[in-house]
């Protein structure tokens, strides 16, 4: 093991800045590879559970605001506008997250519908199979289901 491995698994952000300078020096051939590629392997995964996250928040939201409209509150809107100002903010930052959306937000709203069932008591077979919501629908500022717009 090298000694970058071996700071890797001791000092990560010393490991970080010894990787930054060795690239900015032009010494590629010094740096460690491996390791760099498998954090930047896990931030690209953290990245797409990101947008999954915040997915299912914002559909449970609208599910629960679209079923229980007597229960509308500004915490539930403020969720969703919160939400959306984070979804936007993440694919401005990248973009290329928008690929195979449908099977993201196919991911989320499952998971949605769930987390939408405990918060409400409303059984999971009562709201829709598939996600109601257009992508671009659910990330207008002024769409609120059942809300007249």
């Amino acid at each position: 093991m090298n000694d970058l491995a071996i700071e890797y698994q001791q000092d990560f952000y010393s490991w970080i800045c010894r990787n930054i300078k060795l690239l900015r020096d032009g010494r590629l051939s010094e740096i460690d590879v491996e390791n760099i590629a498998e954090e930047l392997d896990g931030m690209s995964k953290s990245q797409q559970r990101e947008l999954i996250s915040r997915l299912k928040i914002l559909f449970a939201h609208l599910l629960k605001w679209q079923f229980q409209p007597d229960r509308r509150s500004n915490s539930w809107k403020g969720t969703i506008l919160e939400q959306r100002s984070q979804i936007r903010q993440l694919l401005k930052i990248s973009p290329s997250l928008k690929y195979q959306m449908d099977e993201k937000i196919a991911d989320a709203y499952t998971d949605a519908v769930e987390y939408a069932a405990l918060e409400t008591g409303i059984p999971q077979s009562d709201f829709p199979q598939i996600c109601p919501y257009f992508f671009e629908q659910a990330l207008d500022k002024n769409f609120y289901p059942d809300s007249g717009n």
